[in-house]
């Protein structure tokens, strides 16, 4: 079994991302470096993402819908150049074409795991935080999503947030996944978290309990952060839409050891 640290406490003191916990690349094994590398900046305690109008798309002759990532993960795993095998393919016979290391820098398995952030997104955007299986083996596929939010789902002072279980490739796994509306501003700091134990999971916001499920993955994990812009919903006639942006203060991971 792969294992990394055991606890994250992630503060964004530096300058930039610690490289030997984050990966500032969106599954660049499906398209390149290049295409996936998030636009982003450390400074004053805080991660800002960001995709400014000329980000180009992630993967733009595979990917059916147009799209535009700036995301961190914790972990990176895929085969060689040519291989089939790589984290969340998004069609079959996806081909490894950007051969990438391997990076296990938070990868935990069970515990209670958090992050602090606010985001900035239109109704062509959206910012996630999600957990998602390494992969080494196929069904390790399934995803804890603690909180998806697309910007045509925020009103005044609520959102409706993605929260649950995403079977995906996981036989073991049930699809429980939901968009539900909760009063709060997301363009404002919360705290979204989820407690992570066998066979059950309980996601909180700001501490207070949102959700439980009677499942949970059993497998380790790494964490994804970022926003996401689909260019094909963009308003013809809105030509001064905000740049997507998603600011996080602390990611804190506590074992149950």
């Amino acid at each position: 079994m792969v294992t990394s640290r055991l606890d994250l406490d992630e503060q964004f003191t530096g300058d930039d991302l610690d490289p030997d916990i984050w990966f500032p690349y969106y599954l660049p094994h499906w398209s390149s470096r290049s295409r996936s590398a998030a636009t982003h900046s450390v400074h004053d305690g805080e991660l800002h993402l960001s995709i400014p109008i000329e980000q180009p798309l992630w993967c733009p002759d595979l990917h059916e819908e147009p799209l535009r990532v700036s995301c961190v993960q914790t972990g990176s795993f895929a085969g060689p150049l040519g291989s089939t095998t790589g984290q969340q393919p998004f069609r079959e016979g996806l081909e490894v074409r950007e051969e990438q290391p391997t990076l296990w820098g938070y990868t935990p398995l069970f515990g209670q795991v958090e992050v602090r952030m606010r985001g900035v997104v239109t109704s062509r955007s959206m910012f996630a935080f999600y957990m998602s299986g390494i992969e080494d083996r196929l069904e390790h596929s399934g995803e804890i999503c603690v909180a998806e939010v697309f910007g045509d789902a925020v009103g005044d002072g609520s959102a409706d947030i993605g929260i649950g279980v995403k079977r995906l490739r996981d036989p073991a796994l049930v699809q429980e996944f939901s968009a539900d509306p909760i009063g709060i501003d997301v363009a404002e700091f919360h705290t979204y978290g989820v407690d992570w134990q066998p066979g059950m999971l309980e996601f909180t916001i700001d501490g207070e309990v949102v959700r439980r499920l009677g499942q949970a993955p059993d497998y380790p994990m790494q964490l994804m952060i970022g926003v996401f812009d689909f260019p094909a919903k963009a308003d013809p006639d809105d030509l001064e839409e905000p740049v997507p942006e998603l600011v996080v203060s602390h990611v804190r991971g506590r074992s149950r050891g």
